[in-house]
This record gives structure tokens, sequence and C-alpha cells, in this order.
């Protein structure tokens, strides 16, 4: 089946609350897992997961603000607990009280801000952004690739990146789908969250069950940055992702569903 089909087989859904529209995709009953993906990305992101976890889970991928069919923030420079707000009106809406928190990327900055200010009781998190604590200098070179090369560059350029060189056709095939699908005005808000965040800070308010895995081949978030946010957890294990790059759950769904469902 191609791509397009898969995806397809898990259309966008939305809430709307307070006048606010929430996206996200859903298949499966059972025990919940939220999924939450990174800044280059969108809900279709988890589309492995969706497929082989909903045999045994309900599995929601949210779309965050600003992706996919979720309205963007009225805020121009949003921090993660705006987007951690936001997820727990989502996860409100579906009746959703008990879950594990599943987190890639710059999720996992919204994770660890939820985390502290919500305190679900499990959270795993692959690939962490660490995030830039206020310096938005940081996060300028990705604003200027965004003017300069549009949503189809960025697919181009970067999606490759997000893999190691020995990842499957299908793997770039989806990181490039959803690069391709990126909302300029969700994006910018994306990387002011990444810039005003710290996951360390909120890492030591969480004392629940956290476990940080990472890609042995990340070159985006490598792996000596993921033990280091690991540690800064009070109760964290760690992971490493044996030849997978940066967007495991893309690259090497097998042996990131298995993690997930042990750790579930």
């Amino acid at each position: 089946m191609a791509l397009e089909e898969r995806i397809a087989a898990f259309p966008s859904q939305s809430v709307v609350v307070g006048g606010k529209r929430l996206a996200f995709r859903e298949a499966g009953q059972g025990p919940v897992l939220a999924l939450l993906h990174g800044i280059g990305s969108g809900s279709a992101s988890w589309l492995f997961q969706l497929e082989a976890l909903s045999a045994r889970y309900r599995v929601i991928a949210w779309d965050a603000p600003g992706y996919g069919e979720s309205d963007a923030f009225l805020l121009d420079k949003p921090v993660p607990e705006d987007y951690a707000r936001a997820l727990s009106v989502l996860l409100g809406a579906l009746q959703v009280k008990s879950f594990t928190l599943v987190a890639q990327s710059l999720g996992c900055l919204v994770a660890a801000s939820y985390a502290r200010m919500f305190a679900p009781g499990k959270l795993l998190l692959i690939s962490p952004a660490g995030g830039y604590a206020g310096d938005y200098s940081k996060v300028a070179d990705r604003l200027r690739q965004l003017d300069e090369l549009g949503p189809d560059g960025l697919a181009e350029q970067r999606a490759a990146g997000m893999l190691s060189p020995d990842a499957p056709a299908v793997a770039l095939e989806l990181v490039r789908w959803n690069y391709r699908r990126i909302r300029p005005d969700g994006y910018r808000q994306a990387a002011c969250c990444l810039a005003n965040g710290s996951i360390r800070q909120d890492a030591a308010r969480f004392s629940g069950t956290v476990l940080v895995a990472c890609g042995s081949a990340d070159t985006v978030t490598p792996e000596a940055g993921c033990r280091d946010i690991a540690a800064a957890f009070p109760h964290a294990e760690y992971r490493s992702l044996p030849g997978l790059g940066h967007a495991s759950q893309a690259e090497g769904p097998q042996l990131v569903n298995r993690l997930i469902q042990e750790f579930a």
C-alpha cells in the first residue's frame, strides 16, 4: 500500500474548545498512548505506531497548535507551558485521564512541561530537544531556512538528516511527507517554544517514571546530550537505539514500538 493510502487510513480529526481547534489522529482501544511530534513534523510522523500499537492501545497522535488542522496560538512567542495547556485541553475533550505520554524531539519539551504542570504517571522521551532557555539566536538559522526554502525546500534539504544513512526508503518518504505539510505560522511559533524552553529545568521538578531514548546515529540530538537530559530527572533511565537516527519512530518502528510497549 502506498504511503499516502496508509496515512489516509488514520484521517485527521479535531475538537473545538473555547473557539480553538485542536487536531489529532487516533486508532485502537485500550490503555492510552498520547504521542507528541517534533518541530518539522506532525501527527502523521507516528504512522507506524498508529498502525502497529492500535491493536493493544488507544493511540492518540496530536497536531500541536499551528500544525495540521490545529489553530495556531494568538501569541507571537509561545512557551512550552502554552503547548502543555493545549495538550491538557485536548486530552480533557477526549475524556482521557490515564495515559502514557510519548514524545519525540521538540515534543519532549512540551511533554516535560506537561509533566511538571499536570504530573502524568509515565513519560517516554525519544531524542529530546533540550531547549535554549531564552536564547533566540539559536533558532535564527531555522527561521532563515524556512523563509528561503519553504516547506518543500525543507523537505529536500533537512529530511535525510533526520535519519541514519541506512534508513529504509519509506522512512525518508514519511519524514519528507511531514516536512512538506509544515505551516510557517506553526513552525515559527514552535521555534519560539524551542528557544524559550529548558527541559532540564522542568526535569528536576518531575518525580514520575521517565525513560529517555536516543538513536546511536542521531546527529540532531546526539546521545551525549540525551543522556545528560535523562540524568536531570530524579527517576529516569536511558536507552540507546542502535543504528537509528533522530526520527527513530519512522526509521526503526519495530524497535521503537517494542520500547513503547515495554514502557507502557
